[in-house]
């Protein structure tokens, strides 16, 4: 096994499976492909692997519009058209109008880093086979310079999905996969004491009753989220609502529950 291990850090609290999962993309030199029902801390992964092993994180935020060049380099060819036509000294030097996206940014960094890349699911259906040699062979090359730009230390990369759209077999098996399983009652108290260590054991039972129990609804369209209960753990802290009306009034509930549908069913549950 490598020698980098991650572990859970003092912001975030992972399962054993999740910390083993990390550790042997890690160690076989493969992107951690994660999926996960929203709210279950895919993207904070990256930032708690990066605080564990003391890397900096480069993140690549992915969009519809997203194409995978923009993650190698950009020719700023307008810029340069501009320079020139107000005598800019060096417009003949194109490098200088060569500017390296985020896994370009990984790869030239003098020191390992943690890329995150993520939703990937939200680009095409090309975006990831468009960018199998460069996670292969951490490499790309720059024609407009003739420059290879190789990765000085590859970088741990770790990759979420929401699975809107199905991604390519390919691309799955240059993948480590990990799906974040939506956490347990008795991890959910972990993760929530780490946001509010000073919280009352009497109201967090309650409230994460009252969580669990919305969860569990069968014609719930969108179940709240780990966030949601944090934040709602917060919000009855704050209101200094009394343990034994959480359950009973469901206080503050359109901090957990986000969509008219579902306000209506809960209210109508309690």
């Amino acid at each position: 096994m490598s020698e980098l291990m991650f572990t859970s850090t003092g912001e975030y609290v992972a399962s054993e499976e999740l910390m083993a999962s990390v550790n042997v993309a890690i160690a076989l030199k493969k992107p951690l492909l994660i999926k996960g029902e929203p709210g279950t801390g895919k993207t904070m992964l990256a930032q708690a692997v990066a605080a564990s092993l003391g890397k900096r994180l480069i993140i690549w935020n992915i969009k519809s519009t997203t194409k995978a060049q923009e993650g190698l380099y950009v020719y700023d060819t307008i810029q340069r058209l501009y320079d020139g036509q107000f005598g800019e000294e060096g417009v003949d030097d194109i490098s200088r109008y060569i500017k390296l996206g985020k896994l370009g940014e990984a790869f030239d960094s003098e020191e390992q880093v943690v890329l995150l890349i993520d939703e990937i699911d939200k680009a095409d259906l090309e975006f990831p086979n468009d960018l199998l040699w460069e996670l292969d062979q951490m490499e790309f090359y720059i024609n407009e310079t003739k420059r290879t730009v190789k990765a000085k230390h590859r970088p741990i990369v770790i990759i979420t999905s929401n699975a809107e759209k199905e991604l390519p077999d390919a691309f799955l098996r240059r993948c480590i996969f990990h799906y974040i399983d939506f956490p347990s009652k008795e991890l959910m108290e972990q993760i929530v004491k780490v946001h509010h260590p000073n919280v009352e054991e009497a109201l967090l039972q309650s409230a994460m009753e009252a969580f669990y129990d919305i969860r569990a609804m069968r014609d719930i369209r969108k179940k709240p989220s780990t966030s949601e209960l944090i934040d709602w753990v917060n919000a009855l802290q704050i209101g200094g609502i009394p343990t034994e009306k959480i359950k009973a009034t469901l206080p503050f509930i359109g901090v957990v529950v986000k969509k008219d549908e579902d306000l209506n069913l809960v209210k109508q549950r309690v």
